[in-house]
């Protein structure tokens, strides 16, 4: 089959791999029919993801239709069109009990384009199946199915429910990339105030109007002033960091009201300075987390009754044979415009996977 894979900082093809095959008896094979690209793949490009191996295929979302399962598997059968999640989920040790997907120490987290083969390719191997892959209704298509496997959960539950949304709310999205304009979109559903998103592109800071943010603040034009204003002085009751960045965590702070939550969701390379001088008497909870995914049934059936703008978020489109192209767009968003770029693929001919032995 063909894949796209990392040969180490710089280097990546779409070529020729073996095709996937069970290995264990909780495995499932998916024919990857849409797929999508995430920032963290082009932190693995540069080499910022060390533990990533050169010759693993990249990616970790994808929608597809099961071709073969492992002996073990219940819940997805051959011929089930399944959202192939960004974690991986054994449902047996002891985080996976507390739905910590993310933090599963049995063999999962976040293994897919990681630590093992992921979706970037046109069949994937699914380890722990019945947790990782789930079921479509038949209502949502795969472009839209496919943004439910990273940004709207991590967004969802790493921003907006560990910022502990509520109503009547000031929400201030700090970075309006895909998972910011998905915080945008999810925090509306918990009927906050007002939402104010902050971004340097006038493009994402538009985009973020037409998902629901009620205000807009150029980055470089002092937003925590904006905030101020709009609340007598206050602050954000939640501010959600979704770039990774010490200059926006740090703008994260201080807009912030005494008691507030400011939720990081971005990835972070570089230390931040933490201004406790400031902080330690004003009662802020700061969070951090890996998503778990385990509101991605949820956000499912809200998807298919029309409740999630997903499809807004997608500009642009290409085959898998286009790979390389697409990830030339994503990484230069800034000239292209792009937010999230879908891949999919005509259906071919079917390849029988082999079992390994």
């Amino acid at each position: 089959m063909k894949a796209y894979v990392f040969h180490g900082p710089g280097q990546s093809a779409w070529e020729d791999v073996p095709d996937p095959g069970v290995k264990e008896p909780t495995d499932a094979i998916v024919r990857v029919d849409a797929v999508t690209i995430c920032g963290t793949d082009l932190h693995i490009l540069k080499g910022d993801v060390p533990e990533v191996r050169p010759g693993t295929v990249l990616g970790h979302e994808a929608v597809g239709e099961v071709v073969d399962v492992g002996g073990d598997v219940r819940t997805v059968r051959p011929g089930d069109r399944v959202l192939v999640s960004c974690i991986t989920a054994c449902g047996r040790c002891h985080s996976c009990r507390q739905g910590m997907y993310g933090q599963c120490r049995g063999g999962g987290g976040w293994i897919l384009g990681h630590l093992v083969d992921g979706t970037q390719a046109e069949y994937v191997r699914v380890p722990f199946a019945d947790l990782s892959a789930h079921p479509l209704p038949s209502a949502l298509d795969s472009e839209d199915a496919v943004l439910l496997a990273d940004i709207f959960p991590t967004s969802y539950e790493v921003g907006v429910l560990n910022g502990h949304v509520r109503p009547g709310d000031t929400v201030a999205v700090v970075g309006a990339g895909p998972v910011g304009l998905a915080a945008v979109a999810t925090a509306r559903l918990f009927a906050p105030e007002r939402i104010v998103a902050v971004d340097l592109a006038a493009a994402r800071l538009e985009a973020a109007r037409h998902l629901g943010a009620d205000a807009v603040a150029d980055a470089r034009e002092v937003p925590e002033q904006l905030v101020e204003d709009l609340t007598d002085g206050l602050g954000a009751d939640v501010v959600v960091e979704a770039v990774g960045l010490p200059e926006t965590f740090e703008l994260c702070t201080r807009m912030v009201r005494p008691g507030g939550h400011v939720a990081n969701v971005g990835v972070h390379g570089r230390p931040v300075t933490l201004h406790l001088e400031d902080l330690w008497i004003k009662n802020v909870t700061i969070t951090t987390g890996l998503v778990d995914t385990y509101s991605t049934p949820t956000l499912l059936r809200m998807a298919a009754a029309g409740r999630l703008p997903t499809g807004q978020l997608v500009t642009h489109t290409f085959p898998l044979t286009r790979m390389e192209e697409a990830y030339d767009v994503f990484a230069r968003a800034a000239d292209t415009g792009a937010l999230k770029v879908v891949l999919g693929e005509e259906p071919h001919e079917e390849v029988v996977p082999y079992r390994a032995a």
